[in-house]
């Protein structure tokens, strides 16, 4: 197998699967068998056989973010392993964490089993988002972001498909199922360790931290972002075991109805910010998501049934297959030398409130659900504020609205 380095260039002459953009697509797909499988077991695992609480698994969210939050630490590794090396290895290291998550059922047992899985995935994530914004050229990665992100959900929907089938037909215990998700994303990380060359980007990237002010929005947004969606993460599959009783097979197969609207939203996502771009799309999900959360309290308030919640969180998922714009946001107002050391340093922003928040509002949940997605919906609402301030044709120079407009430049 080989393992030559090779320019983006010269990839161009390889067989199509052998190319970048499908190793982007592979991990993208490989990737969910692991994070789908320990993600769509949690709730109920934690509930049934650990015997968590709302405090309990707020802490266990908490902890897996730890590592996004170490996210910056990625710009050390990469000094000693090549970007496209280091996302393999995480890959793995995900894999691994999910294959013996049902070994350790402890409250101890799963904070450390899911530290390890999660330092695997956000490291993965971070790398990843990296090398999409250098493999990718300006003007197709919106529209090759929607089929990577569709590919995402491909692997997601063949994980739960079979979660819900094994359930629903053997009754699958926890152990088998966390094994087989976790080895089949191993196996792919080891396939395509060997099968790939070494892809090297045109732009030499900064082996150090970098912090601009005129990145300031982009590190707002991620902020923004990451707090908004560690309230979903963390709550809204929560509420349908707690709140509505919902088996294993039924919140799965709510996953894959999920994912089969990703599988086709998310190409015509990339189209629409090709076309109309970051601004309009931030807009769209930022002021839907908004609306989303008040509605997630709404459940609390007027007491809405079962199928309204399902349906509104297939709606919220929608929403945030938009979340790319932000990405694409970036690589265009990004120095092409600083996309490696600014994925690191967004991750990390993005988790500042992912590990401080969870726990916290897992309190609050005992107290009042509802209070902790009305405090979403505030979040939301602000970074609608933040969207607004994003150009209609964003560059280095005019990063937001803000900047001087210069001549003979598209009006806003």
């Amino acid at each position: 197998m080989a393992t030559r380095t090779m320019t983006l260039a010269e990839a161009q002459s390889l067989p199509r699967w052998r190319q970048p953009v499908t190793l982007l697509v592979v991990m993208a797909a490989a990737m969910p068998f692991a994070f789908a499988t320990w993600s769509a077991l949690l709730n109920n695992f934690v509930i049934e056989v650990a015997g968590f609480d709302g405090w309990k698994i707020g802490v266990l969210q908490a902890v897996r973010e730890i590592p996004g939050f170490l996210a910056i630490g990625v710009i050390a590794v990469i000094l000693l392993v090549r970007e496209q090396r280091l996302a393999l290895i995480s890959l793995a290291l995900l894999g691994l964490g999910t294959a013996a998550t049902a070994q350790f059922p402890s409250f101890a047992g799963l904070l450390v089993t899911t530290f390890i899985g999660s330092l695997g995935f956000h490291y993965y994530e971070t790398v990843n988002q990296s090398l999409q914004l250098q493999w990718l050229p300006r003007d197709r990665a919106p529209r090759v972001l929607g089929w990577i992100l569709a590919a995402t959900s491909a692997g997601s929907l063949v994980a739960y498909g079979l979660i819900v089938v094994a359930w629903r037909f053997w009754d699958l215990p926890y152990d088998v199922a966390y094994w087989v998700g976790g080895g089949v994303t191993v196996a792919v990380a080891l396939f395509a360790w060997f099968a790939w060359p070494q892809f090297e980007a045109p732009h030499p990237q900064r082996k150090r931290m970098v912090l601009r002010r005129r990145y300031w929005l982009y590190y707002a947004l991620q902020f923004m972002s990451g707090a908004r969606r560690q309230i979903f993460v963390v709550f809204a599959a929560f509420m349908m075991v707690e709140k509505f009783g919902m088996k294993i097979h039924e919140l799965t197969a709510l996953f894959l109805i999920n994912y089969v609207a990703n599988m086709v939203f998310a190409p015509m996502v990339g189209r629409f910010i090709g076309r109309f771009g970051e601004r309009v799309a931030m807009n769209i999900e930022y002021l839907g998501l908004t609306g989303v959360f008040i509605l997630y309290a709404g459940l609390y308030w007027f007491d809405w049934p079962l199928w309204v919640a399902a349906a509104l969180y297939v709606v919220d998922h929608l929403f945030f297959a938009m979340a790319f714009a932000i990405k694409t946001y970036f690589q265009k107002i990004a120095d092409p030398g600083d996309i490696a050391p600014s994925a690191a340093v967004a991750f990390t922003i993005n988790h500042i409130a992912a590990v401080g928040l969870p726990a916290p509002l897992g309190l609050l949940w005992l107290w009042a659900p509802d209070a902790v997605f009305a405090l979403a919906a505030a979040m939301a609402l602000t970074s609608l504020g933040l969207s607004l301030l994003v150009p209609r044709h964003p560059r280095p120079g005019h990063e937001t609205v803000f900047a001087r407009q210069p001549l003979g430049m598209p009006a806003e």
